[in-house]
């Protein structure tokens, strides 16, 4: 069967994520990693709050590193190499860094600077995002366009599923939204608890920082295809930096991208990473997929080599459970 894996972006995040892996893997999430960010990863996943966790700075480069432990963990374990990789938004990065494009220290380090230039960015005015539920791409479309002809600067930053789509803006926008949205037919606008209007032209002195760091970085050959946010199609060799540059102020076409993936023949996604976001919006894309969401993967000899009694038998040799991808309360 050919499955693609996906990386999850920021929201995802939850205090006490990866508990378990930062006892396994403390090559990739120990002082490695603490030398690169300047602050301790354990602590801040650990024993931090969670507003502390959610904060831009924090919450990029902290998922950006559990997830791809997880993806090390699992990747020893697969049956064979994903047939294609793709990550919202930050998660992206870590796609690539499993592809092997961009080794794990130096994404992680530029992760870390675009986590905080895009704080830095949302510092410079009052902006957000608010999610329409169960509107249309051309729907919030048209919101959006109507919006912009009145002189606003209200944009689509992401285009996650059927029926949500979430627009950026500066303050004035999204109370314009909420306001105006009966009007506008819509049926739910929910404000989205983020520092600014990322993948927005609000975050242009982002976009200049996120380049200046890419510029320094090696780039090697994919050794599977990753998609990209900005177009909806396999990055293309040699273009990794420039779109990777153009998805901090573009919207990311997720939903397009997982329902390409499904046309393409990936028969099965494997999402890696915590919370289970992006498995919704692949569940929500890509209805005739199917879908695994592997946890902890079982170090007991005994369970070596016995096969697993879901369909991730498919492409992984242990039974997963659940305690390294979600908190206790999303767990069934």
């Amino acid at each position: 069967m050919s499955f693609a894996v996906l990386f999850p972006g920021q929201g995802s995040q939850f205090p006490g994520m990866g508990a378990d892996l930062f006892a396994e893997r403390p090559d990739l999430l120990g002082h490695r990693a603490d030398y690169i960010l300047g602050w301790s990863l354990e602590e801040v996943c650990l024993r931090g709050s969670e507003e502390t966790l959610t904060r831009t700075e924090h919450a990029q480069p902290a998922l950006f590193a559990v997830s791809y432990a997880l993806w090390e963990e699992v990747r020893a374990r697969l049956l064979g190499l994903p047939a294609a990789a793709a990550g919202h938004s930050l998660g992206e990065y870590t796609a690539l860094a499993a592809s092997g494009v961009i080794d794990f220290d130096d994404a992680l380090a530029v992760v870390a600077e675009r986590g905080q230039a895009m704080a830095d960015a949302a510092d410079l005015e009052p902006s957000g995002m608010s999610a329409l539920l169960g509107a249309s791409l051309e729907q919030a479309e048209d919101v959006s366009a109507r919006r912009r002809a009145e002189g606003g600067r209200l944009t689509i930053a992401n285009v996650n599923a059927p029926g949500q789509v979430v627009l950026a803006g500066g303050k004035d926008d999204l109370e314009w939204l909420e306001a105006e949205a009966q009007a506008l037919g819509l049926r739910k606008v929910v404000r989205l608890k983020v520092a600014g209007a990322f993948h927005s032209p609000f975050m242009e002195p982002a976009a200049a920082r996120v380049g200046q760091a890419l510029a320094e970085v090696p780039v090697h050959s994919q050794t599977f295809p990753v998609w990209s946010n900005v177009t909806a199609q396999p990055l293309p060799a040699g273009r990794e930096r420039q779109l990777l540059v153009d998805q901090v102020v573009s919207p990311v076409l997720f939903a397009q991208t997982l329902a390409r993936m499904a046309g393409s023949g990936v028969e099965l996604f494997l999402h890696i990473g915590p919370g289970d976001l992006t498995a919704s919006m692949a569940r929500r894309s890509a209805l005739s997929m199917s879908l695994v969401i592997p946890g902890f993967l079982s170090r007991n000899p005994a369970a070596r080599g016995e096969p697993c009694r879901t369909e991730i038998r498919l492409c992984c040799r242990y039974r997963p459970k659940t305690s390294w991808i979600s908190p206790s309360r999303d767990a069934a």
